[in-house]
């Protein structure tokens, strides 16, 4: 397997050999029932959804797996062609198919921060605060007048903050909690606290190198 489901559960610190204190969040990343393997891809399920709540089509759907309660989001992973042979429908995978030192990519909805200006959200420098300004926080000239005559597609302007997908890449797994299925990662992921992530193995070099 290349990834798990997880969920943020928040950020703390631990210490290496030589004492340095690292920041890292913990993600409760799995145990993951295996609803349905197709080719190389494997669907994996995350957490429960009340049965008042489940469609007929998804109930139908993960009871072929021999599960009883839908799970509350379901995701496709592929299958690495090094691990062998690909778990069968009903099993469970864990966090143990990461170890300390690999290096992942985490997926997940970033906070959203609604709708915001240029300063906070493109980090703009703003105008002068003295000598008579009004214009603090104002994003300036937007495009020239006669030619274009119009504004640059992608100008950075003022709107909503927040609340999309994002990867960071390249997290390094600082520790393995089996027993918790917890898993520790150097650094920081998006999404608030119990937001869902997706982590899935990643190789070759990092920016966090």
């Amino acid at each position: 397997m290349t990834g798990l489901i997880g969920r943020k559960l928040g950020m703390t610190r631990v210490f290496d050999a030589e004492g340095t204190h690292v920041p890292v969040t913990i993600i409760e990343a799995g145990p993951c029932p295996v609803v349905q393997v197709g080719g190389s891809q494997v669907q994996l399920g995350f957490g429960t959804k009340k049965p008042k709540r489940t469609a007929k089509a998804l109930a139908g759907h993960v009871k072929k797996a021999g599960l009883e309660t839908a799970p509350r989001v379901l995701q496709s992973f592929p299958v690495a062609p090094s691990t062998g042979e690909a778990p069968k429908a009903g099993e469970t995978v864990t966090v143990a198919i990461f170890a300390a030192g690999d290096r992942v990519k985490v997926t997940g909805v970033t906070k959203g921060r609604g709708f915001q200006g240029v300063v906070h959200r493109y980090h703009f420098g703003g105008g002068p605060e003295t000598h008579g300004n009004t214009r603090h926080r104002k994003p300036g000239s937007i495009a020239p007048g006669t030619d274009p005559s119009r504004i640059i597609k992608g100008k950075r302007m003022p709107g909503h903050m927040g609340a999309r997908n994002f990867t960071e890449l390249g997290l390094r797994v600082v520790k393995v909690d089996a027993e918790r299925n917890l898993l520790f990662l150097g650094g920081s992921v998006p999404g608030p606290m119990n937001g869902l992530l997706t982590v899935r193995k990643q190789g070759g070099p990092s920016r966090h190198d």
